[in-house]
This record gives C-alpha cells, structure tokens and sequence, in this order.
C-alpha cells in the first residue's frame, strides 16, 4: 500500500552539503578562506591563539574532515581512522569567545566563498552543534 501523503525529496534535498558547496574545490577553498581570516583578522585573536605557529596541519585536517562530514569522500577517517573530535580538542582550551570566533570566521569564510543563504544557515546550525560541544571550559 503507497501512502500519498509522502512527498519525494526534491533534487536539491537529495544532493549532499558537499555536492552542493560544490565539491572538493569549493571545501578547500572555504578551508582556506576559513583559516586565512583566522590568520589575519583581529577579531579572532583568541581562535588564532589556540593553534600553533603554523596553520598548515589544522589547514590540511579541516579539509579532510569536512569532506566527509559534509557528505563526500570520508578522508579523514581514512588517514587517521575515527575523527573523535572532542578527544582531540581536549589539549586545547576551548571556551565560548573561542566558539563563538570558530563560528564567526566560519560564517565569514562561507559568505565570502558565495555560499548561498539557506546553506550556508543550516551549516552554520550544524557547525554550532559541533563548536559547542567541543568547549572545554564554562567562560
């Protein structure tokens, strides 16, 4: 028995967050943007301290992470196995300025990468989820 009140996805709904950023060339170039603002702007002061000298490695893993996150190829998982993101975040001191400047310099780098509106809104939903679960200290 068919119900007809179940409604087809449209084709929009059955591309993923990384078909529709625009595949592996839009999520390097949003990983670089991201973390160029880091580098740069002053607002991010306090993000920018929680890594090291060098971007490169966080530059590298972020891209490799989103790719499968966003619903592309899982690279991440297979050059260093299972993300454990809050594991792995745990050495670095992570609060809500350094959350809330995570998502700021993501919200940036989305809209200077042209991501349109209703996307770039529901990664930022996701990418809150994700930022707030990694704090590690309550100020």
């Amino acid at each position: 028995m068919v119900k007809k009140d179940i409604q087809m996805p449209t084709r929009k709904e059955l591309f993923t967050y990384y078909e529709r950023l625009g595949g592996e060339q839009a999520v390097r170039e949003l990983v670089e943007r991201f973390y160029d603002l880091m580098d740069l702007e002053p607002q991010f002061k306090e993000l920018r301290q929680t890594h090291g000298d060098s971007l490169d490695s966080a530059r590298l893993k972020l891209f490799l992470f989103l790719s499968g996150w966003l619903g592309g190829p899982d690279l991440y998982v297979e050059q260093f196995g299972h993300p454990r993101l809050r594991a792995r975040h745990l050495p670095f001191s992570i609060g809500i300025i350094e959350r809330d400047q995570w998502l700021a310099c993501m919200a940036q780098a989305l809209e200077d990468c042209g991501t349109e509106e209703e996307l770039k809104d529901r990664l930022l939903t996701a990418f809150f989820g994700v930022a707030d679960w990694m704090r590690n200290r309550d100020d």
